[in-house]
C-alpha cells in the first residue's frame, strides 16, 4: 500500500511541476526550438532544475543498499550506443518538436481536456505497441502475459 501512495505522491509532484513550469503548454516547448523567432528559454531552466534535483536525489538514493520498495535497484546493464537507441532518440526528439509534448508532460496535460493531448498519447501508445510487435514481444504488460 505504501508503494502505491509513494508512487501517487511522486506523480502528483511531477505533474504539479510540469503544470507550474508551463510545460503542459506545447507552445512553450515549441517556442524553445524557435531560436530565430519567438525563442523562450524557460524550458532550459526547467531542464536545468530537473537535472540538479536528479543529481542530488541519486546521490542520496545510491547511499542505500536497496530501494525502499524493491529487492534491488533496476538499472540499465548496457552502455552500447546502437542504431535502435539513436533511432529511438531521434524519433522521440522529432515527435517532441512536432507536437510540443513529451509523454511525461502530456500525461498531466490530459487534465486540460484537449483532444490533441489524447491524440498524442494514443500515437505514443500505438508506437510502443508497434515496436513490441516488431520485436516479437507481446503488447500486453509482462505481469498479464506471464
Amino acid at each position: 500500500m505504501m508503494k502505491l501512495i509513494y508512487a501517487w505522491a511522486t506523480g502528483l509532484v511531477f505533474g504539479l511541476g510540469i503544470a507550474i513550469s508551463g510545460m503542459m503548454n506545447p507552445a512553450k516547448v515549441l517556442n524553445f526550438f524557435d531560436i530565430a523567432g519567438t525563442w523562450d528559454l524557460s524550458l532550459a531552466f526547467v531542464m536545468g532544475g530537473a537535472v540538479a534535483v536528479t543529481f542530488i536525489g541519486y546521490r542520496l538514493v545510491w547511499r542505500r543498499a536497496t530501494p525502499l520498495f524493491e529487492d534491488r535497484f533496476q538499472v540499465p546493464n548496457s552502455n552500447v550506443i546502437d542504431a535502435r537507441l539513436v533511432g529511438g532518440s531521434a524519433l522521440f526528439g522529432i515527435g517532441w518538436g512536432i507536437a510540443g509534448f513529451c509523454p511525461g508532460a502530456a500525461i498531466p496535460a490530459l487534465g486540460m481536456g484537449r483532444w490533441e493531448v489524447a491524440l498524442f498519447l494514443g500515437a505514443v501508445g500505438l508506437g510502443l505497441a508497434l515496436a513490441r510487435i516488431l520485436k516479437g514481444q507481446s503488447i500486453l504488460p509482462r505481469s498479464a502475459s506471464a
